[in-house]
């Protein structure tokens, strides 16, 4: 008997490529057959985040939507990913109807653990969080034209908030040789842009070749057939002359740069075990900008970290309001368990660190129209992903997939989906920019 399975991924492009191993490996198996709709699989597999509290949410919901469905179709719960890995005690014993629990490391035994508990059996299982479960062949679940390559897991960064390293382990990087074995294959597949993630890419290399070897790395894919490539997470104190010369020279490689700061107060930096001062910081972007002067900058920040004053949130607002980031998120600060900082005294109120976090928003959201306005009337390069409503859907080199704005380009023209073309920008609403494609 085949045994339909449907999936759920959620969270970071990191754990989406976990799953899309996953899905390798059952496709290879005739028991299995993977199935689009889930609730009409005989097992669901919910590949989970844990980051924080929202994504637990996420992924609590979604685990207990599916256990409403087990009482007519769906016959066994499979939960992996890092909610998996950190609660799974709690999830066994809180939700009865989810039959597999597995830590990302325990993935390869999947095929059996959704045999077993069709049988009625209850599994978990974790193996070592340092060991290195990448590479291999695998389903994308990306658009054909673009697609991730993770070349670490883990991180080595402890900063105080932060449970990954509890999650997902010390930080351990790939083999440069196995990263571009598959950067190959995807490039054989036709993937015309490549990103390149990790918890930290700019540690690449560091605990293998003793050096930081993102450069050399970068180098090398360079050389690759893609018409992009970006990598995501460069911690700055972390980034060098080195690094962003071979950015300036390789005309594929994109000057966007993600740099998550967190914070600019030294003082809130310090009790974050963050490894940069705010004066470090303004001088990496000066930096940046004396190499790539038309670079993209982003950034992620935290509000509320506990003990942050109100003068020193008035740091941070002053800080955004003056950057010259072209993208920026922000979060309220998220007190996990097992972490340094869920420890710290003057925890502050969710209504606070709500409120601080959405008058940062507010700031970024100004911060990434003034970048729109700056585009109106110049030709820009995009890269096609869709088609909706008479326009087609792009993403210009400051826009990563899913976390940035859109290009909606107007084209007398048939566009395939993955093409690089100029358009002409005519306008921009919230960040978004709209255009012709210029023939």
């Amino acid at each position: 008997m085949t045994i339909k399975v449907g999936v759920v991924s959620l969270g970071c492009p990191k754990n989406q490529i976990d799953l899309e191993h996953i899905l390798f490996d059952l496709s290879k198996n005739e028991k299995f057959k993977i199935v689009n709709d889930s609730s009409q699989a005989d097992a669901v597999i919910i590949n989970t985040c844990a980051f924080i509290d929202s994504a637990k949410q996420e992924a609590i919901d979604t685990i207990l939507e599916f256990a409403q469905k087990k009482k007519s179709n769906v016959k066994s719960i499979i939960v992996t990913g890092c909610l998996a890995q950190r609660y799974q005690t709690e999830i066994l014993k809180e939700i009865p109807e989810v039959d597999v629990v597995l830590g990302p490391g325990s993935n390869k035994m999947l095929e059996r653990a959704i045999v077993e508990s069709l049988k009625g059996k209850k599994i978990s299982k974790f193996d070592s969080l340092n060991k290195l479960c990448l590479g291999g062949k695998r389903i994308l679940t990306t658009p054909a034209h673009y697609a991730y390559l993770k070349i670490a897991e883990g991180c080595d960064n402890c900063c105080t908030y932060c449970a990954i390293p509890k999650i997902r382990g010390r930080y351990r990087s790939r083999k440069i040789e196995d990263i571009l074995n598959e950067a190959r294959w995807l490039a054989q597949k036709g993937v015309r842009e490549l990103i390149l993630v990790a918890q930290d890419t700019t540690s690449y290399g560091i605990d293998i070749y003793g050096k930081f070897s993102l450069a050399w790395l970068l180098e090398k894919v360079a050389s690759l057939n893609f018409k992009w490539i970006r990598f995501l997470y460069a911690y700055p104190e972390k980034i060098d002359e080195k690094l962003l010369r071979v950015i300036s020279q390789n005309k594929n490689i994109l000057p966007y740069l993600d740099l998550p700061i967190q914070h600019i107060n030294d003082e809130i930096l310090k009790k974050m075990n963050r490894k940069t001062t705010k004066q470090q910081i303004l001088g990496k972007i000066q930096l940046i900008r004396s190499i790539l002067p038309n670079s993209i900058l982003r950034t992620t920040l935290i509000a509320g970290f506990p003990g942050e004053t109100e003068s020193q949130f008035e740091e941070l607002l002053s800080f955004v309001k003056g950057s010259s980031f072209s993208r920026l998120g922000c979060f309220a600060y998220s007190q996990e368990e097992g972490t340094a900082a869920a420890k710290l005294p003057n925890q502050i109120p969710e209504q606070v660190k709500n409120q601080r976090a959405r008058a940062i928003m507010t700031q970024a959201q100004r911060l990434i129209e003034k970048f729109g306005e700056k585009m109106v009337s110049k030709s820009i390069q995009v890269i096609v992903d869709g088609f909706e409503n008479d326009l087609y859907i792009a993403r210009s080199i400051a826009d990563a997939p899913e976390i940035d704005c859109n290009v909606y380009v107007k084209s007398k023209n048939n566009l395939n989906i993955g093409d690089i073309i100029q358009v002409k920008i005519n306008k921009t609403e919230y960040g978004d920019l709209f255009g012709e494609y210029m023939t």
